[in-house]
């Protein structure tokens, strides 16, 4: 469970319309994400020093990550930071007593929406 300082700077940085826009987009491509480019040219040709802007402050704030692809950069939505999110608010739902929210909070500590081979990875540096 996150903390509410934690929260405050997840919800801080999808409280603007680009940002919030950018997150949804990244949500939808899922673990493959998307290079900057098209992050750009999908919110209407935004300028790309603003998206990078954008990006970074919601990069800053743990909601999603980058990587480099050749000379391209890559964005995914960092799922389960997300997912903590939800959880945050959703907690103490019916004094803790909602089996729906139950349920939710459950589903959503599964999502982790993370490209293959950074979660090859990533299980490797474990062992």
């Amino acid at each position: 469970m996150i903390r509410e300082q934690e929260a405050l700077t997840g919800f801080s940085a999808i409280s603007h319309e680009a940002r919030l826009r950018i997150v949804r987009m990244l949500i939808v491509a899922g673990a493959d994400g998307m290079a900057a480019g098209a992050i750009a040219s999908a919110l209407d040709g935004a300028q790309p020093s603003r998206v990078s802007f954008h990006l970074k402050g919601l990069e800053h704030a743990g909601l999603i990550e980058s990587r480099r692809e050749g000379t391209s950069i890559i964005y995914s939505a960092d799922f389960p930071a997300l997912s903590a999110l939800v959880a945050f608010l959703m907690h103490d739902c019916c004094h803790g007593h909602c089996a729906y929210c139950d349920q939710a909070i459950a589903l959503f500590a599964k999502c982790e929406g993370r490209p293959t081979h950074v979660h090859d990875t990533d299980e490797k540096r474990d062992r």
